[in-house]
């Protein structure tokens, strides 16, 4: 109708109506519905473009998860929760078709009215999704003999992927109500090389490559392998079937249950069927497909290649013996049927503990008599403890959520030492947990970036981030605390309550608080009114740690207490907080190192006096008895100089318990990092050192030592710090000698492969003389490969000083002898080493091939490349460059893996210590962003405030070393 003719038209009752909206021409109204219907379809179009699609993951796009502090919420719902899953999986193994299908069927819970369900996929194209409402009988676990016909099948409304959140979401026209469920799904995935998921690895063997399939599930990787609720409290049974090739062979949690069946539709394929396993979480499932050799010892086996296999006999010999130790110290047997452990020639953590199906890198499972170092026989006995450790804390009962991934990691890196002492007791692996761990994470944790112990974190990035030394290290030095204020019995008695009363279950910190504090009351352990949550809480949920001071009262015999967080940076100023505090101590006059109990407690208080020390003016006091507690002790200068006179003293400094010359070295460089003890006072008590032969004293002497050693490295007055570390080492040089025996024992050969590291490092002539001269033996060897004269224990140090001392010449032997070595200890050994040339196109050289596919270094290693080339002063800069100009190729290399591409920022920056580095690296940070650094912003963040902290002391405490250096007299 024309407008002007609708304008005239009279109303019903004669009159005439007002003119409604706006009069336009046809002209106009056809253009304005032309541009309406532009406007809809570019709406649509972006829709289209910008929407999240299933098969955007499946087909290899490029994906980054957030890396910053995310406010998305990725929990999933809780009305939906799994009973059981049945788990069908072909992996295909050749080169240009690396994929997987499969098909699993969930059996799930709806425990609330529901119009959809949500679990988690990633990576994966679903072709296929049905539900059921199964009969009533069999819900809540109740077997049913009601016939197929009594399921009713449920109409999808439709289905959407979340790539946010990572969910796979089902909805429904009609509520689901509360009963028993099962979802079918079918799916494909590639099996990726980014070591995460369900991926692939290769070795070579006789010029053959030969393929394998495996899984690294933790924390939040089996959703590229499988739909599931893949969050460690959702905890369900699983039954595994795994296709393989007719020549090859599967392992997974559980043993197989029956004969193999061949695989419909795929010749020379065969389905192994694995039993029904007991509750347990998504990211503890675990299966391989090999042709690995194997051997066994009752229940217990090692996989691994069959030109390594022999390699794997010493980790069968100590791994029984430690799981049998582990049922007497949590008083619970082991569950399951039997245990394998498997050695991956591909494989980016050391281990995981995934239930009875442990993995490994080859290095920290494999072991070969006469070609491995010792140490590295000690890493392989601290892994399997480890991981059997986990098979109790964190398998059978696992953390709700990761924020209490601590439990798992702090437990298993304290019990680890306490199963390797059975198996190795000379190795005093408990007194090396001081040195090793406490007073690394001491360092760690004086940052204003570190992070609670039990960390608040939701997004995967985050989760990812805690897998560091807080939850590992400070973890453990805290439960020793625990162990030591509670007492063994009591401890041990409190955690086996925990564990039966949370089997097959979860748990949270609180719950480990509460079964200890209930075990220490009935053994009056604990006063009645003070639980181990209000002195934990204070530990766990709180960044860093105290500084305790104590300044004592001469004339009295008093002495105040006083606590504040330490911290490198403006230390002084720091608040004063309110930790719980055990104070143990000994006095000169007594000297007992051995009772770890606390006399006294800094009850969340800034402060307490203690009336009364019990020992004459004239006598030193030490607190912290073997470093049980997790903190750091400053006294008045009176104090240090009575500990120094002693210690001083050649005939009497062994009156000073072992752990504690340890803890007193490493406190007080410590704190003059810090600036709050004066650099003379901590360096007059290093000059003990000329005299000290004991291995713990100096483990704790060098790292302290060796920052000074960066520090000053460029510095004018680094010949004098030269000579004076030189003449330290010289009597234990002289003591340790350059032959390494077999007989020797452990702490004998660690002390000897520390010297002679560190002598060749300064120069030291014999040193240096021997190591080119048994390298140069190795190099003129008829067949070095196979005849190596070198002892184990000193390649470290020969081959990165010969490397350093050489040319192109012996790095192309070292590369040659790396490419064709067959354990694993040799080939990270001789990885190591290569970064120790002076020839700067060789070292970036090295760099292009660790980022470079095919060229020999597998990518687990690549962080190891990035290391030793930064912990080489003329490697340091060209690291860093390296990574700068090249960011997004290693990220491309790399793939999604937040622990490598972190390591690769520490390992580059930690050394650097000057205001134009920090410039540089600040400049690095703003230009990338967070968008282009992804998951390593956190581990730049930190690096940033490392490297404020070098160039702050080097403002602030050079000078007063440079005097001190000046003055010495040796």
């Amino acid at each position: 109708m024309p407008a002007a003719a609708e304008a005239s038209m009279a109303t019903a009752e004669g009159g005439l109506t007002k003119p409604r909206g706006y009069q336009v021409t046809r002209t106009c109204a056809f253009l304005l519905a032309c541009l309406f219907l532009i406007v809809i379809a570019s709406a649509l179009l972006l829709m289209y473009l910008l929407a999240p699609c299933p098969c955007a993951r499946s087909s290899g796009l490029a994906y980054s998860r957030l890396s910053k502090k995310s406010n998305l919420y990725v929990r999933l719902p809780t009305s939906v929760v799994p009973h059981s899953y049945d788990l069908k999986l072909i992996p295909f193994l050749q080169p240009g078709n690396f994929n997987f299908s499969g098909n699993v069927d969930i059996t799930i819970n709806v425990t609330q009215p529901t119009y959809n369900i949500t679990l988690h996929s990633a990576d994966l194209s679903i072709h296929t999704t049905s539900v059921r409402r199964l009969p009533p009988a069999e819900d809540n676990d109740i077997v049913s003999d009601a016939s197929p016909s009594a399921e009713v099948q449920i109409p999808i409304r439709k289905t959407e992927f979340d790539l946010k959140r990572e969910f796979y979401i089902m909805h429904f026209n009609q509520r689901l109500e509360p009963g028993q469920y099962k979802l079918v799904i079918q799916f494909a995935g590639v099996l990726n090389d980014a070591l995460q998921g369900f991926y692939r690895s290769s070795y070579v063997s006789n010029n053959v490559t030969s393929w394998i399939a495996t899984t690294q599930f933790q924390s939040t990787d089996a959703r590229r392998a499988f739909p599931c609720f893949d969050e460690p409290a959702l905890k369900a049974k699983f039954t595994i079937h795994i296709g393989r090739p007719e020549q090859m062979n599967t392992i997974s949690n559980m043993p197989k249950s029956g004969p193999s069946t061949p695989v419909e539709g795929i010749r020379g394929y065969y389905w192994d069927h694995f039993s029904e396993s007991l509750p347990m979480s998504t990211y503890l499932v675990a299966f391989t497909v090999s042709d690995f050799d194997h051997y066994a010892d009752g229940m217990f086996k090692v996989w691994a290649r069959s030109s390594a296999v022999d390699q794997a006999k010493y980790a069968l010999s100590i791994g029984p013996r430690i799981l049998r130790y582990f049922e007497q110290y949590f008083g619970i047997r082991y569950p399951l049927p039997k245990m394998d452990m498997i050695a991956l020639p591909d494989f980016a953590a050391g281990a995981m503990e995934n239930w009875g199906l442990i993995t490994y890198r080859e290095s920290t499972m494999l072991y070969q008599e006469g070609v491995s170092a010792s140490r590295h026989k000690q890493r392989v006995g601290t892994v399997v403890a480890h991981e059997l450790a986990h098979q109790w804390f964190g398998n059978l009962v696992t953390p709700s959520w990761w924020t209490d991934l601590w439990l798992n990691e702090g437990f298993a890196t304290y019990i680890e030492s306490l199963g390797v002492e059975v198996v190795e007791p000379t190795w005093r692996t408990g007194d090396q947990f001081v040195v090793h761990d406490l007073q690394n994470v001491l360092e760690q944790d004086a940052y204003k970036s570190s992070h609670p112990v039990s960390a608040p974190v939701s997004h995967p990035n985050e989760i990812d981030e805690i897998f560091d030394s807080i939850s590992y290290g400070k973890g453990a030095s805290i439960i020793r605390m625990m162990d030591h204020f509670l007492t063994t019995p009591v401890f041990k008695r409190g955690l086996t309550n925990y564990l039966n009363s949370r089997i097959y279950g979860s748990a949270s910190q609180d719950d480990l608080w509460e079964a200890l504090t209930d075990q220490a009351h009935a053994d009056n352990a604990l006063d009645p009114d003070v639980t181990v949550k209000q002195i934990m809480d204070t530990w766990t949920l709180k960044t860093g740690f105290p500084v305790v001071t104590v300044i004592r009262n001469y004339d009295t015999g008093s002495a105040e207490v006083t606590q504040k967080r330490f911290q490198y940076v403006n230390a002084l100023n720091a608040q004063s907080t309110d930790w719980w505090v055990p104070l143990s101590y000994t006095t000169q006059d007594r000297a007992d190192f051995t009772s770890t109990r606390p006399s006294y407690w800094l009850k969340a208080r800034s402060s307490i006096v203690i009336d009364n020390i019990n020992t004459n003016p004239n006598r030193w006091v030490i607190f912290n008895i073997n470093e049980t507690g997790f903190y750091r002790v400053n006294y008045d200068e009176r104090n240090w100089q009575l500990i120094i006179n002693q210690l001083r003293d050649r005939d009497r400094f062994m009156n000073i318990g072992e752990l504690n010359r340890a803890q007193l070295i490493d406190d007080s460089l410590q704190l003059a990092r810090a600036g709050l003890l004066n650099y003379s006072i901590a360096l007059n008590l290093t000059t003990y050192l000329s005299e000290e032969l004991a291995y713990l004293p100096w483990e704790a002497a060098l790292p302290g030592l060796g920052f000074l050693n960066t520090m000053l490295k460029k510095m004018p007055i680094y010949d004098k710090f030269k000579g004076y570390f030189l003449n330290l080492i010289n009597r234990l040089y002289e003591e340790t000698g350059f032959i390494d025996k077999h007989t020797d024992e452990q702490l004998l050969i660690y002390k000897r492969v520390e010297v002679l590291r560190w002598a060749c490092a300064l120069g030291h002539e014999d040193c240096v003389k021997n190591a080119v001269l048994q390298f140069q033996h190795w190099r003129s060897s008829p067949n070095p490969d196979k005849n190596n004269p070198v002892s184990p224990n000193l390649k470290s140090t020969i081959y990165c000083t010969a490397l350093r001392e050489g040319g192109q010449a012996e790095w192309d032997f070292a590369w040659e002898r790396y490419l064709n070595a067959n354990v694993g200890s040799e080939k990270a050994l001789i990885l190591q080493a290569l970064g120790c040339t002076r020839e700067t196109w060789i070292l970036s050289r090295y760099l292009h091939r660790a980022i470079t596919e095919a060229s020999g270094i597998r990518k687990q290693d690549t962080a190891t490349v990035f290391d030793t080339v930064a912990g080489n002063i003329i490697g340091r800069p060209l690291a860093f460059e390296f990574v700068r100009d090249n960011w997004q190729k290693i990220k491309k290399f790399l793939g999604p893996t937040v622990f490598t591409l972190s390591n690769i920022i520490r390992f580059t920056t930690s050394d650097m210590i000057t205001e134009y580095e920090l410039k540089q690296l600040k400049e690095f940070a703003m230009t990338k962003g967070e968008q282009e650094l992804g998951s390593a912003t956190k581990a730049v963040d930190q690096s940033i405030e490392i490297v404020e902290a070098n160039v702050h002391w080097m403002k602030n405490f050079y000078k007063d070393v440079e005097l001190w250096l000046q003055s010495v007299k040796y």
